[in-house]
């Protein structure tokens, strides 16, 4: 292969990794990118293919693990409390029996009624406290409070 070629050769990786990167947006071939352009400099320099290639591999890993840990930081969605987390962990009363085979069960916690189901399972009667343990979907799953 001629010099000239390989010149072609990394350009046109650099090119397409580029194009690539441009159109997902998901910082999938950036580090190729670099990798290319590293290679492409070997090859001025003169080293041989098989080290062109080396070189290209490495510096692509190297570019992946050094970036990643920032890319994931700066791309972590950031979960927005809700008010209805607020009810997590809160003590509220049974306003309609719990039955989780019959898909009945009501809660009312801070005010706000909620259609609710039981974290065990068992029926949970009419006035039982009950402490609210997670929220799935528009209904609270809940357990009994502990007698102290």
């Amino acid at each position: 292969m001629s010099q000239t070629s390989v010149y072609i050769l990394w350009a046109a990786a650099i090119l397409i990794f580029g194009i690539v990167e441009g159109i997902t947006v998901q910082l999938v071939s950036v580090w190729f990118v670099i990798g290319a352009i590293a290679a492409l400099i070997a090859s001025f320099c003169g080293a041989g293919f098989l080290t062109q290639v080396i070189i290209f591999v490495a510096v692509s890993v190297a570019a992946l693990i050094i970036t990643r840990p920032l890319v994931k930081k700066f791309i972590k969605p950031k979960i927005q409390s809700t008010n209805a987390d607020r009810c997590i962990g809160q003590t509220g009363v049974v306003c309609e029996r719990i039955d989780n085979l019959a898909a009945t069960g009501q809660v009312k916690v801070k005010g706000s009624v909620w259609t609710a189901r039981s974290g065990t399972g068992a029926c949970i009667e009419e006035g039982t406290l009950v402490k609210i343990e997670r929220i799935e979907g528009v209904k609270v799953i809940v357990n009994t409070l502990e007698k102290e």
